[in-house]
């Protein structure tokens, strides 16, 4: 009677377990790989380069990075507090840098929830005032018919709301009702070029208010669009068993790690994404920061959502730097680099060593021909403004491409061409 007991619970457990997304354990040691590929970002303290989505991902995880860590968040209040607030600072060069966008401001506070800081007091007040600020700047813009856009993007919008969210900082309801009618209405995030992300990053803002209670108004609405976003998610996973593709899946995760269904369709999907994630990483597939410090707290079974209540005493095994072996080869590739709708249309086949990124090919193209080409950097990493002179406009974006037409994945620090390759660069609008 106890083994037929035991039985009962057995199948009990894997019966409640069905209709959840659990992630199983990977081998530490890939995890450490991914971690030690934050340290080097770590030590670039200057504003274009501080991403506040690094310490985020490293508290959410089970790696710490130790005194760094520690001293980075310290930097990040530094620079983003006289940035953002008008502080004076010791650099008469500095007043020429940008402020931190909406998203910068967002993952800012998020990563002072990581470290189970709530921002108050005059300084925290007004940082929580410029992200309504934004907030309302972008809902103004996208318009009463809903017949206009944010000024950034969807996916911003939604990074906005959450960030205020785990600070438990309320906001109007028509502020939400914008997000909770795009997702409704996908023809409207279909502008954004990762819906997937998009659609992920707005659910964990529903999510958010959800379990917070913060806009009690919308609550049947904000249910609703979380079941929404759930199959969006599901109905876009791939024969590989990626979410969208391989870089939009950990956000993907995050979402569906806080959701339930009836039956097993969600579990199955889970394991398929975590098998389809484990063969990325053995293949090294993840390089960008931003991506990585996604993906680190779906393998410590945390996401986002979690930062509404932080373990700042959970225990995280100390990261120590990658021992780096010098490459032996001296192969050269070859790659097509091609612009065909510029003011100055270019097509030249530049030699690189095997490994280069495609940013180091457009270096060399620089430094040989008569290639140009101007970035801007970002959470993610360099993107394109401007190629052969052609600046992109309001709503225009650099693609690139292999040629003939398949997009990379990946932006121009990131991705590796391979021997042979044509990599064309496309002004497209979105």
């Amino acid at each position: 009677m106890r083994h037929l007991g035991a039985l009962l619970f057995l199948l009990g457990g894997l019966g409640a377990l069905a209709d959840v997304c659990e992630v199983p354990e990977v081998d530490s040691k890939l995890v450490e790989r991914l971690g030690q590929r934050l340290l080097p970002w770590m030590n670039w303290l200057s504003l274009e380069h501080l991403n506040p989505s690094i310490y985020v991902g490293l508290r959410l995880s089970s790696l710490q990075a130790g005194a760094r860590e520690a001293f980075y968040l310290h930097i990040l209040k530094l620079n983003y507090q006289q940035r953002l607030l008008g502080l004076a600072v010791d650099d008469d060069s500095s007043n020429n840098q940008a402020k931190p966008s909406m998203g910068q401001l967002a993952l800012y506070l998020m990563a002072l929830r990581a470290n189970c800081e709530f921002v108050g007091g005059r300084k925290g007040d007004r940082l929580v005032s410029q992200l309504k600020r934004f907030l309302e700047d972008e809902k103004r813009a996208i318009g009463s018919n809903h017949k206009g856009h944010p000024r950034t993007s969807y996916y911003q919008y939604g990074l906005g709301i959450l960030a205020l969210c785990v600070h438990q900082k309320r906001l109007h309801d028509s502020v939400v009702g914008k997000l909770l009618y795009a997702v409704k209405h996908d023809q409207h995030l279909q502008q954004d070029r990762l819906s997937v992300d998009t659609v992920a990053m707005a659910g964990l803002a529903f999510i958010c208010l959800e379990q917070s209670n913060l806009n009690p108004n919308q609550r049947h609405r904000i249910t609703q669009a979380i079941s929404t976003v759930r199959q969006k998610i599901l109905k876009a996973q791939t024969s590989e068993g990626h979410f969208g593709n391989v870089y939009s899946t950990p956000l993907a995760l995050q979402l569906l790690m806080n959701s339930s269904m009836p039956g097993e369709k969600l579990g199955r999907a889970c394991l398929k994404a975590r098998a389809a994630l484990l063969a990325s990483m053995q293949d090294g597939a993840f390089k960008n920061v931003l991506i990585i410090s996604q993906l680190l707290p779906v393998l410590n079974g945390k996401s986002y959502v979690d930062l509404i209540s932080p373990d700042c005493e959970a225990p995280r095994v100390l990261l120590q730097p990658a021992v780096e072996t010098p490459s032996q080869t001296q192969e050269l590739i070859s790659v097509m680099l091609k612009v065909p709708h510029a003011l100055q249309p270019y097509r030249h086949r530049i030699s690189v060593p095997a490994g280069s990124s495609l940013e180091d090919v457009l270096k060399k193209a620089q430094e040989l021909t008569g290639f140009t080409y101007e970035t801007r950097n970002s959470l993610s990493g360099p993107f394109l403004t401007s190629v052969m002179g052609k600046e992109a406009g309001e709503r225009e974006f650099w693609q690139l491409l292999q040629a003939p037409n398949t997009p990379l994945l990946e932006g121009i620090a990131d991705y590796t061409p391979k021997d042979g390759q044509t990599i064309e660069l496309r002004l497209v609008s979105w």
